[in-house]
């Protein structure tokens, strides 16, 4: 099959554009804007908010593979524009080249009563999916690590410096190697039974962040204290940051309130459906770390 993969500049595009040639599809990567692509002649420069970039990425294509997304807005990049629209645009987008096949990528957490508006607007994401009579498999990975990864590694950077590391939070989480989730997308295209089913991708264990940052700091030698953010501190904290850094600084901010309303509550699954369909390992955190520390 030849492939689009959108998204594929990412740590988990990149991972996911490797598994699905390596599962012997020819692969065709879309990223947005000016960002340096990379080499190879499969890059195709556009936005999924973009019909006509669409159209002209998915020319001649036999399936798509959608993991663009974000878990911050700022500008006209919001959850809205970027989860909801952008997948409408994908889906009309594969009706026209007559695409007939999407492995859609979502998020664990995700449903119609979600309280995060990251969670709601991938829950419509999804139903647009569903009722867009495409093949359709849906994924919903857990926190995802892995090597150049914004979580893991993120703590892991801190600890080099910081004595204490800010533990936000009172819900469970259950981490999923990168290599696991890539591997699953590659294999769905080619299986069957995988269509019109939605999946969980998480590992095995189910971990509170402090526990999550006990094995960080194990993993990487040092011994830091792990303090317990008050929530009321981390609200206004967030609330500040979410004025400063898009308006002041032209970033995202590193910690929102919808990111709080989703750490205050569990993002577990079931992951054995996924393990047992697609032949996926199960990793352990503590087994998965040491591939994924930057160096």
């Amino acid at each position: 099959m030849r492939v689009l993969i959108t998204g594929a500049s990412g740590f988990v595009g990149r991972a996911v554009s490797e598994a699905v040639r390596a599962e012997g599809h020819e692969v065709r990567r879309m990223a947005r804007g000016t960002r340096a692509l990379g080499a190879g002649s499969d890059w195709v420069r556009g936005s999924v908010l973009s019909g006509e970039d669409l159209r002209r990425a998915l020319s001649g294509c036999d399936a798509v593979v959608h993991l663009v997304g974000i878990i911050g807005e700022i500008g006209d990049q919001t959850f809205d524009r970027v989860h909801r629209e952008g997948t409408l645009r994908v889906i009309e987008a594969a009706q026209h080249c007559g695409v007939g096949r999407i492995v859609h990528m979502s998020a664990l957490g995700t449903r119609a009563n979600a309280a995060s508006r990251y969670h709601q607007t991938k829950w419509a994401a999804e139903e647009a999916v569903r009722r867009s009579g495409l093949a359709w498999t849906v994924f919903r990975p857990s926190v995802i690590y892995g090597p150049g990864d914004g979580f893991v590694n993120l703590f892991a950077r801190m600890s080099r410096w910081s004595p204490v590391l800010p533990a936000i939070g009172a819900g469970r989480l259950q981490p999923v190697a990168v290599e696991c989730v890539a591997l699953a997308f590659a294999r769905a295209l080619k299986t069957t039974a995988s269509v019109g089913r939605t999946y969980d991708l998480c590992g095995p264990e189910r971990l509170t962040l402090p526990e999550i940052l006990g094995i960080v700091l194990q993993a990487t030698g040092r011994r830091r204290a792990i303090l317990r953010i008050p929530r009321r501190w981390a609200w206004w904290q967030a609330a500040v940051m979410e004025q400063v850094f898009p308006k002041v600084l032209g970033r995202i901010s590193p910690l929102s309130r919808d990111q709080l309303r989703m750490l205050d509550e569990d993002n577990v699954g079931d992951p054995s459906e996924a393990e047992r369909e697609f032949g996926l390992p199960s990793v352990s955190l503590g087994q998965g770390i040491g591939r994924c520390l930057d160096r």
